[in-house]
């Protein structure tokens, strides 16, 4: 028992560690780097105790929120760990290469046939713990339910909780997400805000054009929605539905790991074209429409 506690702690120790998305890491990065080069500047004026227009990033109640909610998820986390059977914890973690997932799905095989319905509950608090506070990895997770589970399993599995997480994501950023979204993506965000503005009586079309396709990236689109007016019902379903092609193509390939030598194999340019024809599909009504009314 004192194995498999110390065992939880290591792992949810390893996903803590990736917590921070690059992305966001990589956009805090440049952001301050400017900041410090324009207040470094002898023509700049500098504010005396100022950060952000004279407060900080999150008002004192808003990280309170953050991080109730993240030690909330971190103990419902460790809860489901503690209560999986036993198994060689050491060569369990999250896989950070194709070579680390082919090693994990190995060692995982036997103990998700013996143990489905606890590994499943583990699989799944896992990934939408990720999704919800954008940690970077889940493609992995959906390799990995290919690998495991095959394709329609696989696939029900990674599009039900990636829309999971994601949802959760979207109610977090609705309660302390402004303040963020404003700071690290202003003009991506005044960009997004426009064209939802353009398209608001085929909301839930341009929402599934943006899913399928790699037009803005996900995490951006959980954390902004709130911001622009997307109402949740049409972000759940345009998850919902927008996500299958790609999670399609992602789950698939988990089938022949062997094959795969990175990431960057799984979307080429004949994936990506047809992702964004299937996009197409999706608003096309709204372009019809549009000829139509300037006809």
């Amino acid at each position: 028992m004192r194995g498999k506690a110390s065992w939880c702690f290591s792992y949810c120790s390893n996903i803590l560690v990736m917590a921070a998305p690059r992305s966001i890491i990589i956009d805090i990065g440049k952001q301050r780097h400017e900041e410090n080069a324009k207040e470094d500047s002898p023509t700049s004026k500098k504010p005396t105790g100022a950060k952000l227009d004279g407060r900080s990033l999150l008002s004192h109640w808003e990280l309170a929120v953050a991080v109730s909610v993240f030690l909330l998820f971190c103990i419902g986390l460790f809860c489901v760990y503690s209560t999986m059977p036993a198994a060689e914890y050491g060569k369990i973690k999250l896989p950070r290469s194709i070579s680390d997932l082919r090693v994990l799905k190995d060692n995982l095989a036997t103990y998700a046939k013996d143990y489905r319905g606890q590994f499943i509950l583990g699989y799944c608090s896992t990934y939408i713990f990720m999704q919800t506070f954008m940690i970077p990895g889940t493609i992995f997770m959906s390799l990995l339910a290919g690998a495991l589970f095959g394709v329609i399993k696989g696939l029900v599995l990674v599009v039900v909780n990636a829309t999971a997480g994601a949802s959760c994501c979207y109610c977090l950023s609705k309660l302390i997400g402004k303040p963020l979204v404003n700071w690290l993506w202003p003009e991506k965000l005044r960009f997004f805000q426009a064209e939802i503005a353009k398209r608001r009586e085929k909301l839930l079309n341009y929402m599934l054009f943006l899913r399928i396709t790699p037009t803005l990236p996900n995490t951006f689109i959980n954390l902004a929605s709130p911001m622009v007016d997307i109402p949740f019902n049409v972000f759940f379903l345009a998850t919902l539905i927008g996500l299958i092609p790609a999670s399609y193509i992602t789950v698939r390939a988990g089938l022949a790991l062997g094959d795969l030598k990175s990431i960057k194999d799984l979307y080429d340019f004949k994936t990506l074209t047809v992702l964004f024809l299937i996009g197409s599909v999706s608003i096309l009504p709204t372009i019809l429409k549009r000829k139509r009314t300037y006809e």
